[in-house]
């Protein structure tokens, strides 16, 4: 069994993503892997070069973005609130899934943008032909219900995107940090909930470097995003390996869902 990373950070995720698209094509392709997916947080800017270099490197490029999903509608910009946006992994199936995904960044970008572009359930309902949707990391919609507590407002959400993209268009994704306790708590219900409502698992890395022992040119990265002093104790910091992990590591992470990987 092989293994896809799909949500993968190039340096077009601003100030987050420390490779450009060719390194991480490299980097998979010495780890045996048939495809890579680019997930920049809110553009697409780094489609074209990741597309060239994969294609060049005989690796399947999926093209698609971590998008940003308003709080209430993309519309609505009042402080304390849209200001904290959910985050969701899209994919593209087909070209017209790029198509449309193009679309949903235009939009996010030109009418919904504040703080970050924005998109909304409306908006994903509209654009959603041949898109792929996982249901994010720690600051997804699913993810934030299950840390809240709230397993009624879970079930709605993936109802929603049930209903929206239709079968096997719709994924929770799970990931795995054990330096954080709340990546344990999301998983542990992410499972229950796949069981609950016969919604597929997809295990991802959310990869923002290509090796591990890049850990620490990307900590100074995100250093310059937050504006903090790098020998501070209390700054925003990534804790455990946001590498391109290997085949091999993610399967032993994820052993207690193999199903997870397959997916």
């Amino acid at each position: 069994m092989s293994f896809v990373h799909l949500h993968s950070h190039s340096y077009y995720s601003l100030l987050d993503g420390l490779r450009p698209p060719e390194a991480m094509v490299e980097r998979v392709k010495a780890m045996g892997c048939p495809a890579l997916a680019i997930t920049d947080h809110g553009v697409l800017y780094g489609a074209i070069d990741f597309y060239k270099a994969a294609k060049k490197a005989g690796i399947k490029p999926i093209i698609g973005c971590e998008m940003y999903v308003a709080q209430r509608t993309r519309f609505d910009r009042t402080a304390g609130v849209d200001n904290k946006p959910f985050h969701v992994t899209v994919l593209a199936k087909s070209f017209k899934g790029y198509q449309n995904l193009m679309q949903l960044v235009t939009k996010a970008n030109l009418e919904g943008f504040y703080y970050k572009p924005r998109i909304d359930h409306a908006l994903l309902s509209v654009y959603k032909e041949d898109l792929i949707v996982l249901s994010g990391c720690l600051n997804g919609e699913v993810s934030r219900a299950i840390l809240s507590e709230d397993m009624k407002l879970a079930r709605e959400v993936i109802q929603f995107y049930k209903d929206t993209l239709g079968p096997d268009h719709f994924y929770l994704e799970i990931q795995d940090n054990p330096l954080l306790e709340q990546q344990a708590i999301v998983n542990a219900g992410l499972i229950e909930l796949s069981k609950e409502m016969d919604v597929p698992l997809v295990a991802t890395g959310d990869s923002h470097y290509v090796k591990p022992e890049e850990h620490h040119s990307h900590d100074i990265l995100l250093a310059i995003q937050t504006g903090a002093n790098i020998y501070q104790e209390d700054r925003m910091k990534f804790s455990g390996d946001f590498s391109l992990r290997t085949p091999e590591q993610m399967k032993e992470a994820f052993a207690h869902v193999p199903e997870a990987i397959a997916n």
